[in-house]
């Protein structure tokens, strides 16, 4: 089901809040209830030392698309904060984007549980680097 333009205004302009995804030089990309897209471009200051994206950066996205994807679930004016997640890295992440793909699990009163896959893209090809399930919890902005 898609947002309303004014929750999809309101999620996007807090995503342009965070100073750490404006650094990856990351894109919120499609949002429906109980779903969002987060998606970071290669560059230098994202790698490791081999090359890949470093796994810090791609627990950093899933975290935030899990954490959008809770928020579409709940009402205007909520916030979430993570209580705690739970990373697989499938496969180095080698490519020119990550996409972080989540989807809610379950949205309680409280508590809203997610589970975001990352994919990394190469030459259009798309392959499963990361699976992520977090907890996040419902918090009123002050």
């Amino acid at each position: 089901m898609s947002l309303t333009p004014e929750k999809e205004s309101e999620l996007r302009a807090s995503f342009a809040s965070q100073g750490l995804q404006r650094s990856l030089g990351a894109v919120l990309g499609e949002m429906e209830e109980g779903r969002c897209v987060v998606e970071v471009p290669f560059s230098a200051a994202v790698t490791q030392q081999n090359g890949f994206f470093h796994g810090g950066v791609v627990g950093a996205v899933a975290d935030t698309a899990g954490g959008y994807a809770a928020l579409t679930a709940l009402p205007a004016g909520c916030d979430v904060l993570t209580m705690e997640y739970k990373i697989n890295f499938l496969r180095p992440a080698a490519g020119e984007r990550i996409i972080a793909d989540a989807r809610v699990l379950r949205a309680g009163q409280s508590v809203v549980v997610t589970r975001v896959d990352v994919h990394v893209e190469q030459s259009g090809q798309r392959r499963h680097c990361a699976a992520l399930q977090q907890s996040v919890m419902r918090s009123n902005r002050e």
